[in-house]
């Protein structure tokens, strides 16, 4: 792959600006300045990870290895990532299930790893697509896939049964030994049932959440009411809360829509990093153009 040089970078972006400004049709976004400041940084929960307040998600409508984002291509990924990690965004959302990872290998080709957070996930539930791999085989193949010899953050994906903390206790163990051996620094689940998401509050196991929230409870586990406490008892008992899903999946990208979710979310006190999957280099300015102006208003 042709090494992409800044000059490169943004010649490339001059002549994409038609097809760019046409994805912005379900943002609604009428700026096109590039954002003025960059997403700050914060602390994960009691993990001591420093990462930006904002993570490029790569999972939107993320299925079979392939999602919105591994659409752009790898030379439109690596350019969407290079923007991100110019405009301070230090986190980056992969997983085995959006194909995700060998793009993210290609953006550490300009990117230093050393500089930033990796988040993945490893799949549990058996389908005719994907074969299900205990941890030590799934995070050596993750490794490989992303050129890197640890990983910052690992989720056991999408856990639904209000039991999975007894149900994964394999996959438990193995995450604990690997962060002892340092193939790891942290870990947790992400949850798609109330259920699930109460016994991801409880447990003493589980050190991060990825959790769905916006205020509407679109794509969410239960209503704003019923979630919010349980996210909060996460939160407080030192727990990494990372908040998903904050517009929709998409069905939130209205102005009034995407200010009132990040208004929401920043607001709520419960949450320290969101992730959001961008199609684009002016989305992903305008909501941290938002998040920079919600957090110091």
């Amino acid at each position: 792959m042709k090494k992409i040089t800044r000059r490169s970078f943004i010649k490339n972006s001059i002549k994409g600006t038609a097809t760019m400004t046409a994805g912005l049709s379900i943002y609604g976004v009428q700026e096109t300045l590039a954002a003025k400041t960059k997403i700050d940084q914060v602390v994960l929960g009691k993990s001591g990870i420093k990462l930006s307040r904002l993570a490029m998600g790569t999972g939107t409508h993320g299925w079979k290895h392939v999602s919105d984002q591994t659409k752009l291509g790898v030379k439109g990924f690596v350019d969407l990532a290079q923007h991100a990690f110019d405009s301070g965004i230090t986190f980056f959302d992969v997983a085995d299930i959006y194909g995700s990872h060998t793009f993210l290998r290609e953006a550490l080709k300009y990117i230093p790893r050393e500089k930033v957070v990796i988040l993945t996930k490893i799949w549990t539930a058996p389908n005719n697509w994907i074969k299900v791999q205990s941890a030590p085989k799934a995070l050596d193949r993750f490794r490989k896939e992303i050129g890197t010899d640890y990983l910052d953050i690992v989720l056991i994906h999408s856990q639904t049964s209000p039991n999975w903390p007894e149900e994964q206790k394999r996959m438990r163990d193995d995450l604990s030994e690997a962060k002892e051996k340092g193939i790891i620094r942290t870990m947790g689940a992400s949850c798609h049932s109330l259920g699930a998401l109460k016994a991801a509050a409880g447990s003493d196991w589980l050190e991060v959440l990825l959790t769905r929230i916006n205020p509407v409870g679109v794509r969410m586990d239960d209503t704003p009411e019923k979630v919010m406490p349980v996210i909060k008892k996460a939160y407080d008992s030192g727990k990494g809360v990372i908040g998903m899903k904050i517009f929709g999946c998409g069905k939130l990208v209205k102005e009034q829509e995407r200010e009132a979710s990040l208004n929401f979310v920043l607001k709520s006190g419960n949450v320290d990093a969101m992730t959001i999957g961008f199609e684009n280099r002016m989305q992903m300015d305008d909501t941290i153009r938002r998040i920079n102006r919600i957090v110091k208003a």
